[in-house]
């Protein structure tokens, strides 16, 4: 395949694609899927987030269904071989952060591990990775799934789709269309449900989908797995029902400022296989004691590294908004990088996660921020800025 026949290529387009394009959805290219942006004000969509609901297209989040080929539970035995946290002692219904790191040690990416039931008890798992890194995790997976030899891998990301309801009254509009009960569930957990609305009794039509307690924005709310046939008729639902409190459909950009808030970190900013788990501050997501897997024993030596690099999160004094790459700077000289900064509609004020020397991490450290040439104040701040009360 030739240069310009890859710079041609069409974007893939999610099963909600034509319902953003009719909506006025500012569609850009994001790891090759043509997302909606925003569709009007990101400050207004980050906020009916923060105070009502939001409603986000993540159908573009790679999804991989691992299951054992016979009745032993080696879908568990090898996911625990290959991702940084234990995964023996999830219970059906849970769901895990972790990461999958390579043989240094260095972050490939930042996953959600499901473990469900199959309607005859057997076990399975199932793995959101970031869309950019889909096919890079697939490629890595696949020879060591050729060495364990009775697990099966299979992509839903073109057969199901993928929805988030984010905010306080993500209940109230999810609740009425699910058979489930919603309000026991803890968060990360997860049940499949039915959703009477998209089934059709007298033609024998059940459908069925995943609920989970989990989310991207530092909200409470679900993310909703369910096949690409029916998500636009549930999407408008959602919304139809959310539109009394003020819910509202909400793009890509509105997501990564509510993840800033919150302190989420986001592959290719704050992860890349040039960083690993402890200075990224993720020492919950990696079990080393009595496992290995892929980078287990080069992460030993930076487990006890108190010399290197850490994540933190800085508050700008001025107005001025710090973006990846910028400098931060103490006493004028470079001593970290910005790695994700936003305008914070929540706080108003600017704010950034970076990584700086750990001399420099402690919280109220005064520091600058290189600003297009111009330095600017600030100072490090615990993480998350938001928490949700």
């Amino acid at each position: 395949m030739t240069d310009a026949s890859l710079a041609s290529a069409p974007l893939a387009q999610t099963p909600l694609h034509d319902w953003h394009q009719s909506h006025g959805g500012r569609l850009v290219d994001f790891a090759g899927w043509s997302m909606p942006v925003q569709y009007k004000s990101i400050v207004e969509e980050h906020n009916a987030v923060r105070s009502a609901a939001g409603l986000f297209d993540v159908s573009h989040m790679g999804r991989l269904r691992l299951e054992p080929l016979s009745g032993d539970d080696d879908s568990t035995k090898f996911l625990d071989s290959v991702v940084t946290r234990r995964v023996t002692d999830m219970q059906p219904g849970q769901v895990r952060y972790s990461l999958i790191t390579n043989d240094s040690g260095g972050i490939l990416d930042d996953i959600l591990v499901y473990r469900l039931q199959n309607a005859t008890g057997g076990t399975y798992h199932l793995l959101v990775v970031n869309a950019s890194n889909r096919t890079k995790i697939i490629d890595w997976l696949k020879p060591q799934l050729a060495d364990c030899g009775d697990v099966r891998m299979t992509d839903l990301t073109t057969t199901e789709a993928m929805i988030a309801v984010q905010g306080p009254r993500a209940l109230d509009i999810l609740q009425p269309i699910v058979d489930a009960e919603l309000g026991a569930m803890k968060y990360y957990q997860c049940r499949e449900t039915r959703f009477p609305s998209l089934s059709d009794k007298k033609a024998g039509l059940e459908v069925h989908g995943l609920v989970s307690r989990t989310g991207y924005t530092g909200e409470d709310g679900w993310e909703i797995i369910v096949s690409s046939d029916y998500v636009t008729q549930l999407w408008e639902e959602l919304l139809a029902l959310g539109g009394n409190c003020g819910a509202t459909a909400c793009g890509l950009a509105s997501r990564d400022t509510l993840r800033l808030e919150a302190g989420m970190p986001l592959y290719g900013h704050e992860l890349t296989e040039a960083i690993n788990p402890f200075q990224a501050g993720l020492n919950f997501a990696v079990n080393l004691k009595d496992r290995a897997f892929p980078g287990s024993a080069a992460l030993a030596k930076p487990a006890a590294d108190v010399m290197q690099p850490r994540r933190v999160g800085l508050v700008v004094e001025s107005k001025r908004v710090p973006r990846e790459g910028y400098p931060v700077l103490a006493d004028g000289k470079s001593i970290g990088y910005v790695t994700s900064g936003t305008f914070s509609p929540t706080f108003n004020t600017p704010i950034a996660m970076a990584y700086v020397e750990p001399q420099f991490a402690a919280v109220d450290t005064k520091l600058a921020i290189d600003v297009r040439g111009k330095s600017e104040p600030c100072r490090v701040v615990a993480l998350p800025f938001y928490r949700r009360s």
